[in-house]
């Protein structure tokens, strides 16, 4: 047990140091931490409606902020009803950290999938062999159970405050 501990922990260390930061990214994916401004052009067909405008470009929760004569105003962009011309600003992370973040949000349908899944056992293994590293009847075991006690109280804690 130790030795499969061993040697699949130092395979899978870049594996984790990617997860690792890009899971502390992830924390901040609600505010604009680390984000470029993206500006795009586009046409979209002229004389759309709102309800319309949102579903054409795929925007959740779309919401018009301003109506200017043809103008439209929204969170991200402006839609020109006479032309049909649309200006969208997003928001995103620089390429590699966005790369990496999309490996916490990896579908299903999609390779990472299989990485997702490999590193997700290799943790609970990690987890479960670490119960093999020390004789149950030495100190070091019994100070280790105390504080992976604490540790699933403190996250049942955080997770229902």
């Amino acid at each position: 047990m130790r030795s499969i501990h061993r040697y699949l922990g130092f395979f899978l260390a870049g594996i984790m140091a990617v997860y690792s930061l890009s899971g502390m990214v992830l924390i901040f994916r609600d505010t604009d931490f680390l984000k470029k401004n993206i500006e795009t052009n586009t046409t979209i067909a002229a004389n759309l409606d709102n309800s319309t405008l949102g579903k054409t470009l795929k925007i959740r929760n779309f919401k018009v902020e301003k109506t200017d004569g043809d103008h439209v105003t929204f969170k991200g962009g402006t839609y020109d009803k006479s032309s049909g011309n649309v200006k969208l600003i997003k928001k995103e992370l620089p390429y590699v950290l966005g790369k990496m973040t999309h490996l916490h949000k990896a579908k299903s349908s999609q390779p990472l999938f299989f990485l997702n899944i490999f590193f997700g056992l290799s943790l609970f293994f990690f987890v479960v062999s670490s119960f093999w590293m020390f004789m149950p009847s030495t100190s070091v075991f019994k100070k280790g159970m105390v504080f992976t006690l604490v540790g699933v109280i403190l996250t049942l804690i955080l997770l229902f405050i």
